[in-house]
């Protein structure tokens, strides 16, 4: 790929002025998601006992999660983070708890319980950009020190969403899974007021010397690539674990995947840390060609084991390129957006990403009844064998020095309102998920 070089620790990033401040609450809040996937599908199972409604409870939440989130991050660009998260968080909230009391016991309404989803999914926070956005604001991106902090956010994000499954189980045995959606409600709540009364929360944005400031065409252009990759990279990975599925069911035992949970996320982790760890010579869309045909590689790679734990090597190597890759995606997009378009750059990205899972997800459902997992697999690789080859093409065709990052001005300073220091050139990165993470 490139030569790398040291770059600063994470000690240096976590002993930031301000950064374990809004970082702590920014993670408890994110839990939350860690903790609701699992428990919207075991409480609407409970209270509906159909397939049906669950898959159309979670259609619902996961279709107004991403179709809306570029939408609520537009709102917290413009109008700041304390006016806009606060009451996200307090209506998703709401939505969960109603929704907690619904599926206690059996018997509620089926469209309440796709209802009640799809309301919460249009208020959710998008925790995850916002702490990235926070992030950029805070740190230049001197000797990688940006990048650093990234990658910490995607690692720490990656045990988050193993925490939250984790923190169901040991639940469940004293409660029904509806207390999941009350603890989701809690923890989003509570983290969301402790991230927005932080001094750097609280910050105004800085504005954008720009003819378009709503996202005109070179932005689009600078972001369109990153876009491509997040959509690839989530068409694969969606397809590819609907694969793992079948593949358990081939051997007969369905407690693989649970294995093969661990050895992705034992492989996002340690890459993760790895990637964090240097400092690249090369720009963010370089890399991300390079980690995008690592982890197409990889898939196509497990179309040739056929054993699980042969099977678990081939997962954690693609997930050691897959959560860099995910990240360097997000320093694409900001390396592209510029500030005031932070939290919408990211958005944006993520909501590629989670379109491409979901549709990854749904068509290699059908794909693996009607083939073997061996030929699956090298179907579920073709995005990330095919996009990356078309996006160093077009970087190669596109004439350099356009859609670069957008000049900055000083804002005219609002009364009694604080004034902010320019944010430096640089890029930053953000993480995936079918929610917003």
């Amino acid at each position: 790929m490139s030569s790398p070089h040291r770059a600063d620790s994470y000690r240096a990033v976590l002993r930031t002025p301000g950064a374990v401040r809004f970082f702590a609450p920014a993670m408890l809040g994110r839990l939350s998601f860690g903790l609701l996937g699992l428990a919207l599908i075991l409480s609407v199972t409970a209270a509906a006992d159909s397939y049906a409604v669950v898959g159309a409870a979670t259609a619902a939440y996961g279709a107004t999660a991403t179709a809306l989130a570029p939408a609520r991050a537009r709102l917290i660009d413009r109008h700041g983070m304390p006016r806009t998260l606060v009451p996200m968080a307090v209506l998703a909230a709401a939505g969960l708890l109603a929704l907690a009391w619904l599926t206690w016991r059996p018997g509620a309404p089926a469209w309440s319980l796709v209802a009640l989803p799809a309301l919460v999914g249009s208020v959710i926070p998008p925790l995850g950009p916002v702490t990235r956005t926070l992030w950029s604001r805070l740190l230049a991106d001197r000797d990688g020190l940006r990048q650093r902090a990234y990658s910490l956010d995607s690692v720490v994000e990656e045990a988050v969403f193993l925490a939250g499954p984790l923190l169901l189980g040991a639940l469940l045995p004293f409660a029904p899974p509806a207390v999941g959606l009350a603890g989701a409600a809690l923890l989003l709540v509570t983290g969301v007021v402790l991230l927005v009364g932080t001094p750097l929360a609280r910050r105004g944005a800085w504005e954008i010397q720009d003819p378009a400031p709503d996202g005109g065409p070179a932005p689009w252009r600078a972001l369109a690539p990153a876009m491509a990759m997040a959509a690839a990279l989530g068409l694969t990975l969606g397809a590819a674990g609907m694969v793992h599925v079948a593949f358990a069911e081939r051997h007969g035992d369905a407690a693989l995947l649970v294995r093969f949970e661990i050895a992705q996320t034992a492989g996002g982790i340690i890459g993760g840390l790895v990637y964090g760890a240097v400092l690249w010579r090369r720009g963010p869309q370089p890399r991300l060609i390079g980690l995008g045909l690592g982890v197409g590689a990889a898939t196509l790679l497990a179309a040739t084991v056929s054993g699980p734990l042969a099977l678990c090597a081939v997962l954690f190597a693609a997930s050691a390129a897959a959560t860099p890759a995910i990240t360097t995606a997000y320093l694409a997009a900001d390396a592209a957006a510029g500030p005031g378009r932070a939290t919408r750059a990211g958005t944006w990205v993520n909501t590629a990403f989670n379109a491409g899972a979901s549709s990854g997800g749904a068509a290699a459902g059908v794909l693996a009844t009607l083939v073997a997992p061996a030929q699956a697999y090298p179907v579920a690789a073709l995005p990330l064998l095919v996009v990356p080859l078309l996006v160093a093409g077009a970087a190669v065709l596109t004439p350099s020095g356009r859609g670069g990052r957008p000049a900055l001005r000083r804002p005219r300073p609002t009364p009694g309102g604080p004034r902010t220091p320019p944010e430096r050139e640089g890029s930053r990165p953000s993480t995936p998920s079918a929610d917003p993470r």
